[in-house]
């Protein structure tokens, strides 16, 4: 486990953080209020998500968990979202974690190795809907995870940073990065994503112009601080060569062997030029961070989403993330916002109807295509 440099959040910081809440506060948890808490679910609070629940207790809204008042069963449904959608995963879809022993031949056997497992990862605590902190006892700064089953992604690079993102539209600090050994997994080399990686989507160019266009949403991604992977770069670049799109650079970078992937940035940077594309990306004019960019990449994600080449989930998280958060909460997102949230809610996968709520981001992701764009408020 690493130990985060952030400095230990004040009662005065977590007071700042939550007038940004737009929610009702209600009374912080006095210190007993919070020894019973733990005691009696079996967990600890972040030294920071302690504070936070002192000053103030955030009500109002479904998405917080209420400590004091709530029902005992619906918390303890929100404590054990991040381990039963793991195990989920391991029942239907396959996943095995690299540390665990061999997986058993036995689907029931298998399920009961990965329980035991699990119990001896780090607790994961809701802060907020499906936004997790590491509960670890008198620790502070570890970044706040968003889970949905195995599909983890680093929300915020601590507390102050995650609300300051979802709750003020202020662009995240620093670099992205994960200090829960066992969890990290899943944002570093798992199937889930990193939200600072370009988007995890199914190549779907049949024309020359969908293949150049790609390598402007890709250009787009960076340009807004998003990471790339040289393999995506270089999948791009031999998408566009077969469709016949020509740059003196793009066969060497569709040709890339694994063993020269550090070379694909500076190739996929040649090729940009070539096609006069970094002429056109859109400048950082405005109080909002890179405004014209997000909102030319929402439209992306939303066509990828319609298509099928984006998972609805991830797409919609996608769009909440580096969209809405970052284009200061626009109204004409809201729903699609929404459609996400119930879509990744802890309690969806237990009642197991989350098919038509992805639909039904699908249907709004169209509905939002259809009208003028950038849509107005």
């Amino acid at each position: 486990m690493n130990t985060p440099s952030a400095p230990c959040l004040t009662p005065e910081a977590a007071r700042a953080l939550q007038g940004m809440l737009g929610t009702e506060i209600g009374p912080g948890l006095t210190e007993q209020e919070l020894d019973a808490v733990e005691a009696r679910f079996g967990f600890a609070f972040a030294a920071d998500h302690r504070v936070f629940l002192s000053v103030g207790l955030p009500h109002g809204s479904s998405g917080w968990p209420d400590w004091r008042d709530g029902d005992p069963e619906d918390l303890a449904g929100q404590l054990a979202w991040p381990v039963e959608g793991v195990l989920f995963d391991v029942e239907r879809n396959g996943f095995w974690h690299p540390s665990w022993p061999s997986r058993p031949s036995e689907r029931s056997e298998a399920l009961r190795l990965a329980r035991a497992e699990l119990a001896t990862a780090p607790q994961l605590v809701p802060v907020y809907g499906h936004r997790y902190l590491p509960g670890l006892a008198g620790e502070y700064g570890h970044p706040v995870l968003s889970v949905y089953q195995t599909d983890i992604i680093v929300y915020g690079n601590d507390l102050t940073d995650y609300i300051q993102h979802e709750f003020a539209s202020r662009s995240s600090n620093g670099l992205t990065r994960t200090t829960v050994d066992f969890w990290s997994y899943f944002v570093e080399a798992g199937p889930g994503i990193d939200v600072t990686a370009p988007t995890p989507f199914t190549p779907y160019a049949t024309t020359a112009q969908e293949a150049v266009r790609c390598l402007r949403m890709l250009a787009l991604e960076r340009l807004i601080g998003r990471r790339h992977h040289p393999y995506q770069l270089i999948e791009a670049g031999l998408t566009a060569l077969v469709l016949d799109v020509e740059t003196e650079s793009l066969p060497l970078l569709a040709g890339l062997s694994r063993a020269e992937h550090e070379r694909a940035e500076d190739l996929f940077d040649h090729v940009l030029v070539e096609l006069g594309l970094h002429q056109g990306l859109p400048a950082d004019t405005t109080d909002l961070p890179w405004e014209a960019a997000r909102w030319e990449l929402v439209r992306w994600w939303l066509q990828l989403i319609v298509n099928g080449s984006l998972d609805p989930g991830a797409g919609g998280d996608l769009i909440t993330y580096e969209g809405w958060g970052a284009l200061a909460r626009p109204r004409t997102l809201r729903q699609l916002v929404d459609r996400t949230d119930a879509h990744n809610d802890w309690a969806t996968l237990r009642r197991g109807d989350r098919e038509p709520l992805a639909e039904a981001i699908v249907e709004e992701a169209g509905r939002l295509l259809a009208g003028p764009w950038p849509p107005l408020d």
